[in-house]
């Protein structure tokens, strides 16, 4: 469904979509930063189209402070 702007009208069930599908990303990714020595709140970058691209190869290839630190 459209409004008279173009713009797309989802309403409660496409609220409610978006926050489980927040949830589901963010929460995983929020745990993930934070066990790397990272701010956990980087994670609310994943939610950003293309940004969240860009993170995910910051997070594969970039050292981690909490495992440096251990070994």
């Amino acid at each position: 469904m459209t409004d008279s702007y173009g713009m797309a009208n989802f309403g409660m069930s496409g609220i409610l979509m978006f926050i489980i599908y927040a949830a589901v990303v963010v929460v995983p990714f929020f745990q993930l930063w934070k066990r790397t020595g990272h701010n956990g709140w980087i994670s609310l970058l994943m939610l950003v189209p293309l940004v969240n691209l860009v993170m995910l190869y910051v997070l594969a290839f970039k050292s981690w402070p909490a495992v440096d630190q251990q070994g």
